[in-house]
């Protein structure tokens, strides 16, 4: 998969941002989880596995990415299953944070991406030192078949984002 051929498309939806200001945009499904990580003292392994692409690694999805590391810029194309029927997911981070007491970034949808909208993912350490780790996404969809088959995309986005916080609490032990 030649992940360049992205470099200068454009984000599929005009909020970018969206995620990082709190308050999401109007006429998109809206999720926001949050999981318990335990120990904020690894948040450096949590928030490396993150920022690598090794969280969506790990769930199967084959992320290629024009960098190692998340930055603001930085195109990633996931992709799920095989040959023709083989879901292609581009994305392009539109922010980052990496402070000592959080990590994280969110990317936002491509061209030929099954949605339109914007995901992010932040590893926070409360001043109990606890960790918590919140994906904040608004979303609709992209391409005729999520239309066609909305709820059940709706349920596999939570199935995902479930799996990426059981992911990262791997790393957190």
């Amino acid at each position: 998969m030649d992940v360049k051929r992205y470099d200068k498309a454009e984000l599929t939806y005009p909020e970018a941002g969206a995620t990082r200001a709190g308050e999401l945009p109007q006429g998109y499904r809206h999720l926001r989880r949050r999981y318990p990580m335990g120990d904020g003292a690894s948040l450096g392994r949590a928030a490396d596995a993150l920022l690598t692409w090794r969280m969506h690694a790990a769930l199967g999805l084959s992320p290629q990415a024009t960098a190692p590391r998340a930055a603001p810029g930085v195109v990633v194309v996931s992709r799920l299953g095989f040959g023709p029927l083989a879901i292609v997911a581009p994305c392009r981070v539109v922010w980052t944070v990496e402070e000592d007491r959080r990590a994280g970034f969110a990317y936002g949808t491509l061209p030929g991406h099954p949605e339109s909208g914007e995901e992010s993912f932040l590893l926070e350490v409360a001043g109990d030192g606890s960790m918590s780790f919140t994906v904040t996404s608004f979303t609709r969809p992209g391409r005729w078949y999520t239309r066609l088959a909305w709820p059940m995309a709706a349920l596999a986005q939570r199935f995902f984002v479930d799996r990426y916080a059981s992911v990262l609490r791997r790393y957190t032990r």
